[in-house]
């Protein structure tokens, strides 16, 4: 009976979104070439790179070495193997859904239990700190100052996340690995042997590399746009603000206007029309606005999360620790951007400094030029990219004469 009224509500979804596209076409029409612009010209040439430079390292089994090194870190902090360092440290720097494709791929490999996939997918995917300097805080709230908050806020809940997901699940000791001495010629011993067992020409590696990694990019341009055109009709259809009526009755607990729930709706759909549409509400507080930017951001959109369900699902790693981790990311990102707002921003404001002494500007000034850079020229290496893609899969599947 149960699977009965799920067929039904499912189906009737399906029914009712496919109405409001025929009800609503032009705008339907708008919002998909939205999101194809902002995934063909950012994200795909910002994901790219990662992408394959991650599955080259995992090729050479560059992966297992910095996995024997990291070992002693991650194994009592987080119960995951050392690899997961490296998940972590990429997935911080190249945003969703990174983390979750190297995890899917470890544990592909056999490198990951379960338990131990589940515990480090919860933790190993956030937004890129080029995402929040250069398009949430210079682009929407046009204060620099403001990304410092947010990023902080933003990491030191993902660390929150993953020190709280080493209690999920029972360890299985078979994939613990026990340190010996000599831990640099392990680690080398651990990547020689790995290159050995997989061993593969240069060309093949990257050839799979590129076609591996533009197979998952389209995967996730398909996710932006669905979810983008799903988010304007739910608009369209008034559906947003009553969602919005509701959530309201939340934020009042955390003393937050009514004014910023319907951003918050939108950002659970979609991370970056939610902070635009936060940054721009009148009737909130600058920190009200960054409490709110800050969980959209640690929560990650529901466009995220079906792109992470999908990578997953591959891998056979369940999907609802996942999401109970992205709402307490939210939660932890929310505290300490309250917590830091004061001593980050309002008393170096209040003693004439523009930028905190101890953080350097080089830094955030790079990731705002490499944003507008990206605007300029992302066009250009995603039709590149995908010309070789589609050299690469005609020679394969070319029969041989």
């Amino acid at each position: 009976m149960k699977e009965k009224w799920k067929t039904l509500v499912l189906s009737s979804i399906i029914i009712c979104l496919c109405i409001a596209l025929l009800r609503y076409p032009q705008q339907s029409f708008e919002a998909a070439v939205r999101g194809l612009h902002m995934w063909w010209d950012v994200v795909f040439p910002s994901l790219l790179p990662f992408f394959v430079v991650s599955e080259i390292l995992i090729g050479f089994g560059v992966v297992h070495f910095l996995g024997v090194l990291l070992e002693p870190f991650m194994r009592p902090l987080f119960k995951v193997p050392g690899i997961g360092g490296f998940v972590w440290a990429m997935g911080m720097a190249s945003g969703y859904p990174a983390g979750a494709k190297l995890t899917a791929r470890l544990k592909q490999q056999q490198q990951l239990s379960a338990v131990e996939a589940e515990r480090l997918v919860s933790f190993t995917n956030s937004s890129n700190p080029l995402f929040i300097f250069g398009a949430i805080s210079v682009g929407f709230f046009h204060n620099p100052n403001i990304g410092i908050i947010l990023a902080l806020s933003h990491y030191l809940g993902n660390i929150c996340v993953g020190m709280m997901m080493r209690f999920h699940g029972k360890d299985d000791a078979a994939h613990v690995v026990k340190q010996k001495k000599g831990i640099f010629r392990q680690a080398f011993r651990a990547m020689h042997e790995t290159r050995l067992k997989h061993r593969q020409a240069i060309g093949k590696l990257l050839g799979d590399a590129v076609r591996s990694s533009i197979q998952t990019l389209f995967m996730i341009g398909g996710f932006i746009i669905l979810f983008s055109v799903l988010n304007k009709l739910l608009y369209m259809t008034n559906m947003t603000n009553v969602l919005a009526s509701i959530v309201q009755h939340g934020l009042a607990i955390f003393q937050l206007p009514s004014e910023l729930s319907v951003p918050l709706i939108a950002g659970m759909f979609e991370i970056t029309l939610g902070s635009q549409m936060a940054s721009e509400a009148t009737n909130a507080t600058l920190l009200q606005k960054v409490i709110v930017t800050s969980f959209i951001l640690a929560f990650g959109g529901f466009s995220v999360q079906a792109q992470v369900a999908s990578i997953l699902a591959e891998a056979n790693i369940r999907f609802q620790p996942f999401f109970i981790a992205r709402i307490c990311h939210g939660l932890f990102a929310a505290f300490f951007a309250s917590l830091l707002w004061k001593p980050l921003y309002v008393e170096p404001f209040e003693a004439g400094e523009t930028w905190p002494v101890w953080l350097p500007q080089t830094g955030v000034q790079w990731s705002i030029t490499y944003v507008h850079w990206l605007e300029q020229y992302g066009f250009f290496i995603t039709a590149t990219a995908c010309l070789v893609y589609l050299l690469i899969t005609f020679r394969r599947e070319k029969p041989p004469a």
